[in-house]
């Protein structure tokens, strides 16, 4: 069901977000910028264990045919398969604040430039 709904929306629903307090922004110009590419050399570790472990089957984990869901997952969401960035996730991020605003979760309808850093928009 979530590969169909990806198919046809474009959408893989956003799992995490990471939030910094406004105030600690201001005391820690650049710690966005930090957090974010820590994040992303992370996500890029974990990345090439996955591709190596493709090499030999992923014997090194208890799933059965993990290499293979792998490779499915490629196939439908592409080589990243968790994008970071505003970019990326554009398309989820405004249907998420569209959301909020028709359920009345928040109180007018947000866009990304009210809510991200502008460091981050053109990520």
């Amino acid at each position: 069901m979530e590969r169909d709904y990806y198919k046809r929306t474009g959408i893989f629903p956003i799992m995490h977000t990471v939030v910094i307090r406004r105030e600690l922004l201001k005391e820690h110009p650049g710690i966005a910028e930090v957090l974010y590419k820590g994040f992303c050399d992370a996500k890029k570790s974990a990345e090439d264990k996955y591709r190596l472990g493709l090499i030999f089957n992923n014997m090194d984990t208890m799933f059965p045919w993990f290499s293979q869901l792998i490779e499915e997952d490629i196939s439908v969401l592409g080589e990243d398969w968790w994008p970071y960035g505003i970019g990326a996730n554009r398309k989820a991020l405004e249907s998420v604040l569209r959301y909020h605003a028709e359920q009345g979760i928040t109180d007018r309808h947000f866009s990304i430039e009210d809510i991200f850093v502008p460091e981050f928009l053109a990520s």
